[in-house]
């Protein structure tokens, strides 16, 4: 039985308006200050809701009642968000 020929692939290359820019590539580095910030308020916002929950729901604050888990969950969704803009 005869051998089949091998096909050659081509090289692909992009096409020049989908490239990206040199810009792109060059993006100022986040400042120090959010990764500490935001892992300040993870640390915050889980001590907040561990607080909460061993003092039976006596501290941090007993006027907020269950809105200390709006607190505690906020400082954590909060830091997510500044931790999606870390570069």
């Amino acid at each position: 039985m005869p051998k089949s020929q091998v096909r050659k692939k081509k090289v692909y290359t992009p096409p020049t308006d989908v490239r990206p820019t040199a810009t792109a590539a060059t993006r100022k580095p986040s400042p120090i200050w959010l990764p500490v910030s935001a892992v300040s308020l993870i640390v915050f916002g889980i001590g907040w809701l561990v607080v909460y929950y061993l003092s039976e729901q006596e501290y941090p604050v007993m006027e907020l009642g269950y809105w200390n888990l709006a607190v505690g969950f906020g400082a954590m969704v909060t830091s997510l968000i500044l931790l999606s803009r870390w570069r």
